[in-house]
């Protein structure tokens, strides 16, 4: 289980960030492991604004 986590940037790009957590994670837990993977990384600073992030999850499809 996975969740999405798409982060506004300074140069006008979204980036995207695939967080492995529970499907009880709490959004500010989401959000801010993917700013701070975004941050360690070579990208234009993201926006800190949890309001401008969008989250979600990504589930497995099923096998028969």
């Amino acid at each position: 289980m996975f969740w999405m986590v798409a982060l506004l940037a300074q140069d006008g790009l979204q980036y995207v960030y695939r967080v492995y957590a529970p499907d009880d994670a709490l959004p500010a837990d989401l959000f801010w492991a993917a700013f701070h993977c975004h941050d360690d990384g070579p990208h234009p600073r993201a926006s800190d604004r949890f309001d401008a992030a969008e989250i979600w999850r990504h589930r497995q499809p099923q096998q028969i």
